[in-house]
Parts: structure tokens; sequence; C-alpha cells
């Protein structure tokens, strides 16, 4: 397994974990149950799964009322686009 493929599960990974964080913290928000810290979400968007946090928000609608996500999480997949850009070109 070359460094190439380890990075496309790293972030296939990271951005299903990013899209199931964000239905957990929906179906918990409606049933009023504990929920999802917000530095938890953002730390996972950060680490590579923004956007699958993204995709979360939208199909879920879920932190669409939120300034820190609408704003942030579109922040973090431009800088997570970047950073799998600097890498793939570093590698190769």
């Amino acid at each position: 397994m070359n460094i190439i493929q380890i990075l496309i599960i790293y972030y296939s990974a990271m951005n299903l974990i990013g899209l199931w964080l964000m239905k957990s913290d929906k179906v918990r928000a409606v049933r009023k149950q504990r929920r999802i810290p917000e530095k938890r979400l953002f730390t996972i968007a950060a680490l590579g799964g923004a956007a699958g946090c993204w995709l979360g928000m939208r199909m879920f609608r879920h932190k669409t009322k939120h300034r820190s996500f609408i704003i942030g999480i579109p922040l973090l997949v431009l800088i997570n686009v970047l950073c799998i850009y600097g890498l793939y070109t570093w590698v190769l």
C-alpha cells in the first residue's frame, strides 16, 4: 500500500466520521439527548472530515443557523482541499 492509498483511506474515513457525527448529533437534538460538543465536530472537520460535516449539515439540516458552522465548515473544506493538494504534490 503506497502513501496515496493511505491518504485516500484516511480522508474517506474522516469524512464518513464527520457525516456520521452530524447525523448522530441531529438525532440526539431531536430526542433531547446529550449532544456531541461543537469542538469535537470542528476537530473532526479540521482533521480532514470537513466535506463529510458539510454534507451532513446539508442532508440533515443541522447546524445551518450557527454562523460558526456556516462560515467555518466551508472554510475547513477549502483548507482540507489545499492540504490534500499539498500532500499530493509533495509525495509525487
